[in-house]
């Protein structure tokens, strides 16, 4: 059932590298000139990122890991916003004078960095134009992109798809087609606070998980009957019941951006699980009749804490990024999520890849019997 199958990808920063090395994992079974085994792509945040550069090469499933891999095991946080000294004190200096104006006279957005150089880098990395292409040749049904509309309140998913597929429209949610580009990938990844909300025709737009109340429902409206995803919630070390002292500053953005970007993905796929449930309990012939149907699932995450994991890899944060996450309470040791979502170097991405082809492998056998992979 290629062609009902999904691959969903969660936002969460630069643990999006973790994304590929699962993928690096799935595509060792493929042939070389060997298509995606996914024909619908939903993407949130950095998830969306890696979705569309997947959904570019959608016929050759390898050559398109491949290109992910290069990019992420090549990267610097330079390439996602500016993170020199004169760079770093150039926008603050800016959003200084903002605040200070009338909302008339200034109505750039404000944000902690500047995110210009992730801008240039998707402008050179995808060709946007192969989504029509692949779409067009079979090799891939839909592409979508999660955003959050701070003009209404609501979730709202770009989509480009086949002409069988309809837009939705739901309580707080819905579904509208276009033609993808970079400002959706900037859009959808646009951390609140963190990075600037981006304009779409009139409206204003951020992380797509922030408004997110059901991250399943985009693959279902585009026609999936079995999801893949890659989930970059992580286990934490069990705090004490009874803390010492209030949590810092740091502590609690990061418990933050933990809940942006995992609850309700968590939440989503247990009501799945729980609807599977109960159509299993209720004779074929009567499952027919309700607008339910049975959605196999196969989810993997990591098995190693990635805050843990940054930390290791905090020495590689530029000095000036540092130095301006220090006065919140950030520093290696510190205990919260921030510098695992934030620290684009290389050698942090790398060992997020690896850890996720190391999981990926530890579930192959389930791997297999999802994608219908002969042993």
């Amino acid at each position: 059932m290629p062609d009902k199958t999904a691959l969903v990808l969660g936002g969460g920063g630069a643990r999006a590298a973790y994304q590929v090395g699962v993928l690096k994992a799935i595509v060792q079974f493929y042939p070389r000139n060997h298509g995606i085994p996914f024909k619908i792509i939903c993407g949130t945040s950095a998830g969306a990122i890696n979705g569309t550069s997947i959904a570019t090469h959608a016929s050759c499933f390898h050559l398109g890991v491949r290109k992910l891999e290069w990019v992420w095991r090549n990267f610097h946080t330079s390439k996602v916003y500016s993170s020199s000294a004169a760079g770093i004190l150039a926008h603050l200096s800016k959003m200084l004078l903002m605040s200070i104006q009338e909302d008339r006279v200034n109505t750039n957005a404000g944000s902690l960095f500047n995110s210009e150089p992730l801008r240039v880098q998707l402008n050179q990395l995808i060709n946007f134009i192969r989504i029509d292409r692949n779409i067009a040749s079979g090799a891939l049904n839909a592409l979508s992109i999660d955003t959050s509309c701070y003009n209404t309140s609501r979730s709202i998913t770009f989509f480009q798809a086949s002409r069988d597929i309809k837009e939705w429209h739901r309580d707080r949610r819905r579904g509208e087609r276009t033609q993808l580009n970079t400002e959706h990938l900037l859009a959808s990844s646009a951390i609140p606070l963190i990075f600037p909300s981006i304009k779409l025709n009139q409206g204003y737009y951020g992380d797509g998980s922030v408004h997110q109340l059901a991250p399943l429902s985009s693959p279902i409206h585009l026609g999936a009957k079995k999801i893949m995803v890659i989930n970059l919630e992580s286990p934490h070390k069990q705090m004490p019941q009874e803390l010492e002292h209030h949590p810092k500053t740091a502590t609690i953005t990061g418990h933050l951006l933990d809940t942006i970007f995992s609850d309700t993905l968590n939440s989503d796929l247990e009501r799945l699980e729980r609807v599977n449930n109960t159509l299993s309990l209720i004779p074929k012939e009567d499952c027919e009749k309700l607008p339910l149907t049975n959605i196999e699932t196969l989810v993997i995450k990591p098995s190693e804490d990635l805050s843990q994991l940054a930390s290791q890899y905090y020495h590689e944060m530029p000095f000036a990024v540092k130095s301006m996450l220090r006065p919140l309470g950030i520093k290696q040791q510190t205990d919260s999520s921030i510098v695992s979502y934030l620290l684009f170097e290389k050698a942090y991405c790398s060992a997020l890849i690896d850890l996720g082809y190391q999981d990926a492998m530890c579930q192959i056998d389930e791997i297999r019997d999802f994608f219908e992979i002969d042993n």
